[in-house]
Parts: structure tokens; C-alpha cells; sequence
């Protein structure tokens, strides 16, 4: 049975309180799992590492630092996923991750603002008047939406809006909090695959 859980994600940028934010944001974004973990007395830590690359070198360290917990890499894929993700970040990074779990890697497709947009009302509701629901693709399978249409539409949907566009360190770690985890997992496999990771660690005998 597995006794700590650590997440290390890509994103918060350089600044301590934005990263402080952004694990709030996916702390309460993955919270049935947090609190599954809480009730099996498994000890449970999500690090906000910045760049992607910073976020790799973290894990690395973890796998040496906290060799008995079950660490997880969680970053953006940055481009359609057409294979298994230790490949993927492979072949996109030059990361050598052969020596881990293929269920310790995990991605966020095409980018964390595809979570985002699927969940519309979370956003409607989060920008209010001006926002412009239109601008958002309606595919229901967010994860082939391209990572600069999803980032473009963002910005046209909010830019009438009081808060005159999308920011990522303002506003990106208050939607998590917002967004439903089910639409999101509906409308992204590699979020379901991460929140179905977490729940087979935590229960498995």
C-alpha cells in the first residue's frame, strides 16, 4: 500500500506566491482524491515547479529523495499525443524516463488551459459580462483542440470582459478551483487517466 502521494506540476511561473496558488488551484480541482487519500491516512503533496523543465528536474530529485512514495510528473504535452506519455516526453524533450512507472507520468493535453475550456458555464461564470462563450471550440474532445487555438480562443473570449483578457497566473489557478472535474475528464482521456492513477494507488490493498 502506497503511503505519500507527490505530484510535481508544470506551471506558476518563477514567483513563490504564484506557485503557492496554482497548488491551491489543482489541490481543490483534485480534491475527492486528496480527500480519499486523507481518509487511508496516505500522506498527499502537489509541488507547483514552474517551467516544465524545472517541474522534470524536480521529479528526478523526488525519485531519489522520496524513493518510497509514488511521485507523479504532470505537465502540458504541448502538441497532440499520439502515443504512450514516457514516449511522448521523450521524443518532444529528451526525457529519459525509462527507469519509471508509464503511470508515474502523466500530461495534461494539449495544455492546462484545455481543462479550462471544458467546462464553459465554470468560465462564463468566472469572467461574467463580456464574456464570449462563442469564441471557445465546441469539440467535445478538448485534447485535439491545438495548443494555440485553445490559448487564442481564451484571449478572444475574455478580452470585453472586466478583466480584459486571460492570464494565466491570475486567473488560471482560480478556475481550477472552479471547473468540474467530471466535464474535464469527460472532455480529456489524460485527465481521466490521471484521476483514475490516483484512486487505483490509494485503494490498492
Amino acid at each position: 500500500m502506497v503511503k505519500e502521494i507527490r505530484v510535481y506540476v508544470e506551471g506558476g511561473g518563477d514567483w513563490k506566491e504564484n506557485k503557492a496558488r496554482l497548488r491551491r488551484g489543482f489541490n481543490e480541482f483534485l480534491k475527492s482524491i486528496v480527500e480519499l487519500a486523507r481518509s487511508k491516512r496516505i500522506k498527499w503533496d502537489i509541488t507547483a515547479c514552474g517551467s516544465r523543465h524545472k517541474a522534470f528536474e524536480a521529479f528526478q530529485i523526488a525519485l531519489r529523495t522520496h524513493p518510497n512514495a509514488f511521485n507523479v510528473l504532470l505537465v502540458d504535452s504541448e502538441s497532440p499525443v499520439n502515443s504512450e506519455p514516457r514516449k511522448h516526453l521523450k521524443e518532444r524533450d529528451g526525457w529519459d524516463l525509462s527507469k519509471v512507472d508509464e503511470e508515474q507520468c502523466q500530461l495534461m493535453v494539449q495544455v492546462m488551459e484545455s481543462w479550462l475550456i471544458a467546462d464553459i458555464a465554470a468560465l462564463q461564470k468566472y469572467f461574467g459580462k463580456g464574456f464570449l462563450s462563442k469564441s471557445i471550440p465546441k469539440n467535445p474532445d478538448v485534447e485535439q483542440i491545438d495548443k494555440q487555438e485553445v490559448e487564442n480562443s481564451l484571449k478572444d473570449a475574455t478580452r470585453k470582459t472586466i478583466k480584459k483578457g486571460y492570464d494565466k497566473d491570475r486567473d488560471g489557478s482560480q478556475l481550477l478551483k472552479l471547473i468540474s472535474p467530471g466535464k474535464v475528464q469527460n472532455a480529456a482521456a489524460h485527465c481521466k487517466r490521471l484521476f483514475i492513477t490516483l484512486r487505483q494507488k490509494i485503494d490498492q490493498p
